[in-house]
């Protein structure tokens, strides 16, 4: 396949969860782990409309992340996993509202523990077990339009943070990424010129593409990283430093 970073059968025999891979970021994380060899189990909503590129092993699972119940049901299934993406997420209007912030932290970080507590027993069997979760700029500067979301953000990076701690005498690494403006689906809901306004402040010149997120988190679940845990790493092309 074209444009692999890493050789293709890196993960094979391996089994990834990625939720909210059935779209956006985390389809592209699916993707890519897949065409490195993983079994992927692309978790989230609208799973019947996920188009899974031909010759992946990928199976698309209906679940809502913050539904305790199904996601227990569905780990109760498994008897192997070797990375988990925590890619669920979601950014709502209205965040002064105290519904709409209690709902973005159950989805954005509750559900980030919840998924990191259940998997714990399977990763720990592995031998590359593997958390990454999504974090993001906003946990850096805040955001007034969206503080229900800035505050989901940095407690998924605690949560990193504190699982790294924990899960490090079990051999389980758990690391996050903080992507910047990538093109998905979602920036089409952004005003005119933003996106123009967006490119011109980022260094690179342009938007990112979730397989660049897909690769990073094969790099910190890959040997290379067997020393890195605890980090949150943004992708952004520089525009959290501008």
């Amino acid at each position: 396949m074209a444009n692999i970073t890493y050789r293709e059968d890196l993960f094979k025999d391996r089994v990834a969860v990625v939720t909210g891979g059935t779209s956006g970021l985390g389809a592209g994380t699916a993707f890519y782990l897949a065409k490195l060899g993983a079994k992927v189990y692309a978790v989230g909503l609208k799973a019947d409309a996920l188009e899974v590129p031909a010759g992946l092993t990928i199976e698309a699972v209906e679940l809502d992340v913050t539904d305790e119940g199904a996601v227990k049901k569905f780990f109760s299934k498994l008897d192997q996993v070797d990375i988990l993406f925590n890619g669920a997420g979601a950014n709502f209007e209205n965040q002064y509202d105290l519904s709409t912030y209690k709902k973005l932290m159950d989805l954005n970080a509750n559900s980030v523990f919840h998924l990191s507590t259940l998997a714990h027993p399977l990763l720990k069997k592995s031998d590359i077990g593997n958390i990454v979760n999504v974090s993001s700029m906003y946990a850096i500067f805040g955001s007034d339009m969206a503080p229900a979301y800035s505050a989901s953000k940095g407690a998924v990076d605690q949560i990193t943070k504190s699982l790294a701690i924990q899960y490090a005498d079990d051999g389980i690494r758990v690391n996050a990424v903080a992507p910047g403006w990538i093109d998905t689906p979602l920036m089409g809901s952004l005003p005119d010129g933003m996106i123009d306004d967006i490119i011109k402040r980022t260094p690179m010149g342009r938007l990112g593409k979730p397989e660049e997120i897909g690769k990073v988190v094969a790099f910190f679940s890959s040997p290379a990283a067997s020393f890195v845990t605890g980090t949150i790493l943004p992708i952004d092309g520089a525009y959290s430093i501008m």
